[in-house]
């Protein structure tokens, strides 16, 4: 019997759209291979996240309403960003009962959206996309994938949940790379949106000893399923001329020998 096609709505957050256009074609591309329909809906705006940690989420209702109207006639939403999706699905129940958009619209898009690894484990079924990339890889474990969606388990919870997170799994399989571990696998970098700027000393020494971790334990790359917090570790390697790169996974699991 056939598998179904899904039809997938592709949203792209604000950061890689502006900065990072490498990490939404590499998501583009990736999904294709693994055989979803995708659709990108031209109209799409940010998921509110900034409005909403600035204080101001009332404002951002229109911004959620615009989002679900632009995704609700998809059977599934992914993105490469763990930050947007957690917010999509633990934030827009203020739109529930709000008469901006249809509850039944705003419930189908909050259960359907995935972040890339999660779906593409989860709703697809898959492990191994056959990808290549010989080299030590760092994982950064992304707050709101981590804590939020429940990517991965939390080092203060060992022995409970599952044993291996998505992107370790996914990983794994990708072959000539290996996953180096780290002395705090877990911390946060210190971006946290606004926070970096409201608190920019407190922010930058944590993402120093973050990138510091992944170099103490040989890695080549970092990578994360956020972007967000990949931009904020890179500036300090930019600055500071230190010998580590990121990359963002879906650019690993898009990788092939003949690149």
């Amino acid at each position: 019997m056939e598998k179904r096609r899904f039809k997938v709505g592709l949203f792209i957050p604000c950061y890689i759209d502006q900065f990072y256009p490498q990490v939404g074609i590499a998501t583009f591309e990736l999904l294709k291979k693994l055989g979803s329909d995708i659709g990108y809906p031209l109209n799409q705006t940010c998921c509110g996240q900034p409005l909403a940690n600035s204080g101001s989420e009332h404002e951002a209702l229109g911004v959620y309403a615009a989002f679900v109207k632009n995704f609700r006639s998809f059977d599934y939403v992914v993105s490469p960003s763990g930050s947007c999706v957690y917010h999509v699905k633990k934030h827009y129940d203020i739109l529930v009962g709000s008469g901006l958009v249809p509850d039944e619209d705003v419930n189908k898009v909050r259960n359907n959206i995935f972040e890339l690894c999660e779906f593409i484990t989860k709703i697809l079924g898959v492990d191994d996309t056959c990808a290549y990339f010989p080299h030590k890889v760092g994982i950064h474990q992304s707050c709101h994938g981590l804590r939020g969606l429940g990517l991965g388990r939390e080092s203060e919870l060992a022995g409970s949940g599952e044993g291996v997170g998505v992107v370790e799994r996914l990983l794994s399989k990708v072959r000539g790379a290996e996953i180096i571990e780290l002395s705090r696998k877990d911390e946060c970098c210190g971006f946290g949106g606004t926070f970096s700027v409201f608190e920019p000393a407190i922010s930058v020494s944590m993402g120093r000893s973050r990138v510091s971790d992944h170099i103490a334990n040989g890695a080549e790359y970092i990578t994360a399923t956020d972007v967000s917090c990949l931009m904020h570790m890179e500036g300090i390697i930019r600055r500071e001329s230190l010998d580590v790169k990121v990359v963002h996974i879906a650019e690993i699991l898009n990788s092939s020998l003949n690149e």
